[in-house]
């Protein structure tokens, strides 16, 4: 019975969730019915000391990334950064290759630090616009976006200060450069087999006559960022614009560099970490910098990337401050809350009987570590339909058994770290992911036009988490 219930949570969940209900009021109500389900005088203490507290701590150790991922992001569209960018890489690979100038885009700005959902509406008139000129159909959008944006990027790519990756580093006391090898590994994986795929679908769609609008050659953009820019004329040769375009890729470079440097820096600033008691503040404790080091390290980066990208175009990004920094603002309180919601309703979850239920029957059906935390990662992160959200649960019910199961078997934690991240950028992108729905929206499509290209790339990332730990078993690659 315990174990119904738990399903019966997570599904009510997942449901409301495909509904398009926010999970910041309905993620905390399917965790009390669970709760009244097994005892109904344990759902206030739960609420309070569970839910309460998993949220608010997710909030105080993540909302600073989500924050300033969220105006860097919007600084880098508004400043036209991302537009420099789009025409420089269109120059380099051509029109012809719109899939993968696309995929590249995606790619260079979340690996930069813009948030996924930034880069949607960044990237779609840019896809738009290339798409239409290709006559490539135009469902082939969101799959595209999701393998630059959603896959290896994410999650796989060392250093990359996405979420899914800072995350691990406060559990398992590593920094976003963990297992760069198997990273590499995992991400050319992916993007390998995502393009391969992409490009069979717009040959097979190239040789049935279906162009950018369908079969019958007609149709209207519907989409909530329907405007494309124009890309029509020849590149500029002289010397200005190309420095130009060289100076878009500054910031970006500059978070990734910071980033790396930070990592490297802080432990040598606090060798001794910071105790609040040497100043007469023995009430806030003593700071483990082990567990915030990685956290630190992208903040400080992404200030510097917001200082650079308002430095690339002063006058434009002025012109509408007000507007885009509230909006990017906003962007980042529903995201962190929706993932702080999910992560106190997976620690209500996981206090649960039925939780020990399924975590026993995971750990007895796989006992290898890596393929224990792929496993539990990848089901909790599709159940809830978030990646951060899924390996929240996870790390915060199985994080010190995982630590004591790889120091048991001798694997570094660097590759617990990769594998957990890329697990949790798996199965979480299935139809009631907010990513998709909001990819979705931006395009102006449906599920069931384009959502089975999101799923193809969605079953790549999963198979790239289980080809890293077949290739780390293999070779001890790091």
């Amino acid at each position: 019975m315990d174990l119904v219930i738990i399903i019966l949570a997570l599904g009510l969940l997942m449901l409301i969730a495909y509904r398009g209900f926010s999970v910041i009021l309905f993620a905390p109500l399917c965790a009390l019915l669970a709760v009244i389900l097994t005892e109904p005088s344990y759902a206030l203490p739960f609420f309070s000391n569970i839910f309460m507290e998993k949220m608010v701590g997710f909030i105080k150790n993540y909302f600073p990334v989500f924050l300033l991922g969220a105006v860097f992001g919007k600084l880098v569209e508004m400043s036209g950064i991302a537009e420099s960018i789009a025409k420089t890489i269109i120059n380099l690979v051509g029109r012809k290759r719109a899939i993968l100038a696309i995929v590249l885009m995606c790619a260079i700005l979340t690996y930069s630090g813009v948030s996924l959902f930034v880069v949607a509406f960044a990237v779609y008139p840019f896809a738009a616009n290339l798409f239409r000129e290709a006559n490539i159909p135009k469902r082939l959008i969101p799959g595209t976006i999701a393998l630059g944006a959603l896959s290896f990027t994410m999650d796989a790519m060392p250093g990359t200060p996405q979420i899914q990756n800072v995350i691990p580093t406060s559990f398992f006391k590593t920094d976003i450069y963990a297992a760069p090898i198997l990273g590499i590994i995992g991400s050319l994986f992916v993007l390998c087999l995502g393009l391969l795929y992409l490009e069979r679908r717009r040959k097979k769609a190239q040789s049935a006559g279906e162009g950018y609008f369908g079969f019958n050659g007609a149709g209207e953009e519907t989409a909530v960022a329907a405007e494309t820019v124009n890309m029509s004329a020849a590149p500029s040769t002289n010397s200005a614009s190309i420095g130009r375009q060289v100076l878009a890729f500054v910031p970006l470079v500059l978070v990734g560099v910071a980033n790396k440097f930070f990592t490297i820096s802080i432990p040598k600033w606090y060798p001794e970490g910071f105790d609040f008691s040497k100043l007469g503040l023995e009430a806030f404790g003593k700071v483990d910098l082990a567990t915030v080091t990685g956290i630190w390290s992208v903040e400080l980066a992404l200030v510097l990337g917001i200082i650079t990208a308002l430095a690339y175009d002063w006058k434009r990004v002025t012109s509408g401050f007000q507007q885009g920094i509230n909006a990017s603002i906003g962007g980042a309180l529903l995201a962190a809350m929706n993932t702080g919601s999910e992560y106190g309703f997976g620690g209500v979850i996981a206090s649960l009987p039925g939780f020990a239920t399924v975590r026993d029957s995971i750990s007895h059906t796989f006992t290898n570590p890596l393929i224990n935390g792929a496993v539990t990662t990848n089901v909790l992160a599709g159940i809830t339909g978030s990646a951060s959200g899924g390996m929240g649960i996870a790390l915060s019910a199985m994080g010190d058994k995982y630590i004591q199961a790889i120091t048991q078997y001798n694997i570094p934690p660097e590759v617990m770290h990769r594998v957990v991240a890329m697990a949790s950028g798996g199965m979480d992108s299935l139809p009631h992911n907010g990513a998709v729905i909001t990819l979705l929206a931006v395009t102006g499509l449906t599920h069931k036009q384009a959502y089975g290209d999101i799923f193809a790339v969605t079953i790549f990332k999963t198979l790239a988490c289980f080809f890293v730990i077949l290739v780390y078993s293999l070779t001890g690659l790091v």
